[in-house]
């Protein structure tokens, strides 16, 4: 089992690292934060799975898992990881298992997890306990065999999410759902309001026309090709398990997530003037100046889900985003809905006479680049001799390093599960942006 215990799940190759048995023992593991767990009496667990050929099997085996440590389980099927989250919500279930591997290959599996309210399990809360339990054997076991039902929350969640949609002009909207679990909200979208334009709507877990990471901009071509020819208004990207979803605008130009935070999050505050809106330190600085023009209150948070999420909750922010394509709802139990952001930009361009480019342009404010991976072995004496050598900054460590000058800044924080260091930086001009960029590349390496 070595190496599939994540900072925020369960992940690996199948059937080579994770497999029936192993996943078995994790659902036998669950009961063990179950026990933990205050502010609910509820012993029941959301059970879903995506579309790749061994979920469903690995599905049955977390099924028997938790059914052996006396766990009744709620299962909610082929679904997404955000309507996981949401059935936990909506059914005050005791927590949620998602059997997916997000946007990796196809010979990936994996576990997502959460707990009551749709509150996160962690590297730092709940995972390490886990995969003690697992890998010792030191399992938990019922007398009681738990019970299991099936219930179907579809409509549900359209409601949900619909609620929010503002009526107005009709759109046409590219989306592309990269043959993952996008595409189950096809006829969602198709009541949305606008002319959808769907790409890559067939479900496979092969991946065959491009990885589902719209993080990548190479897999953002085919959607920005089809956004030209189709002359449409908006082009959307999900990922694998559609928790996350990247933006094009109607020239095929792909928009920073952290630019549609800030513009989503400027439409909420306004509406709720001086809460938190939080986003994490890859961000552009255009972000916390944009929220808090338009009265919020921005707050910088360590990359991730878990932060973000808890962070939120402390503040009673009304929502937060990451680079990588997370939007968090305060409406939607804190937890990610890629759905509702569509619905969010959607209601941006209806509110505003404009196209998205021209919506989007008062905030590309900065030259920014994009996430630069360096193989580093001693990430932390590296980040030590970053400090050194640009101590006339201001330094923080919430995550990883930041250093801020009056004209630029970078972070460079460490993957939790390989030897890599991140690198993001932003610049006043250009010019000093590929200046800064060539000075830190020849202390970190060759970029991977």
């Amino acid at each position: 089992m070595a190496g599939i215990f994540k900072a925020y799940d369960v992940r690996g190759t199948y059937p080579d690292q994770i497999d029936e048995e192993i996943v078995r023992k994790i659902g036998r593991s669950f009961a063990l934060l179950l026990d933990q767990q205050t502010g609910t009496d509820s012993r029941k667990v959301v059970v879903g799975h995506d579309m790749r050929s061994h979920s469903a099997p690995l599905c049955e085996a977390l099924l028997d898992g938790l059914h052996t440590s006396g766990i009744d389980t709620l299962e909610i099927g082929l679904t997404t990881t955000p309507m996981n989250y949401f059935a936990v919500g909506k059914l005050q279930a005791a927590g949620g298992i998602q059997v997916t591997a997000s946007h990796n290959p196809a010979r990936y599996n994996g576990l997502k997890f959460s707990l009551h309210e749709a509150r996160p399990v962690s590297g730092d809360d709940g995972i390490p306990l886990m995969e003690q339990a697992a890998t010792s054997g030191d399992l938990p076991t019922s007398d009681r065999r738990g019970t299991s039902e099936k219930v179907d929350l579809f409509e549900d969640y359209g409601q949900h999410v619909l609620g929010h949609l503002l009526e107005g002009r009709r759109l046409k909207v590219a989306v592309d759902a990269a043959n993952g679990m996008g595409t189950i909200y096809k006829p969602l979208l198709e009541r949305a309001g606008i002319d959808l334009i769907p790409l890559y709507f067939e479900l496979d877990g092969n991946f065959p026309n491009h990885e589902a990471n719209p993080l990548k901009l190479e897999n953002l071509e085919d959607l920005s090709a089809l956004v030209r020819s189709e002359q449409a208004d908006l082009g959307v990207c999900f990922d694998g398990d559609a928790d996350r979803a990247a933006f094009v605008d109607e020239t095929g130009a792909p928009i920073g997530s952290d630019l549609v935070t800030a513009l989503i999050g400027g439409e909420i505050v306004a509406e709720n003037p001086g809460k938190a809106v939080v986003y994490d330190v890859r961000s552009s600085r255009a972000v916390a100046e944009y929220l808090t023009e338009k009265g919020g209150d921005p707050r910088k948070e360590r990359v991730g889900h878990s932060f973000i999420k808890a962070t939120m909750r402390k503040l009673g922010g009304v929502f937060g985003g990451e680079l990588a394509g997370h939007y968090y709802f305060r409406e939607n139990f804190y937890a990610d809905c890629s759905l509702l952001a569509v619905v969010e930009v959607i209601n941006l361009l209806r509110k505003k006479n404009q196209t998205m480019s021209e919506i989007v342009a008062p905030l590309a404010r900065y030259a920014t680049s994009p996430e630069i991976n360096f193989e580093v072995e001693d990430k932390q004496g590296m980040m030590a001799q970053l400090g050194e050598r640009y101590s006339d900054g201001e330094i923080s460590h919430l995550d990883g390093i930041s250093v801020d000058f009056p004209d630029w800044w970078f972070n460079v924080r460490p993957s939790n599960t390989e030897p890599l260091l991140r690198l993001v930086l932003e610049a006043n001009t250009p010019e000093l942006l590929a200046e800064k960029q060539t000075e830190l590349t020849e202390m970190l390496g060759t970029p991977i």
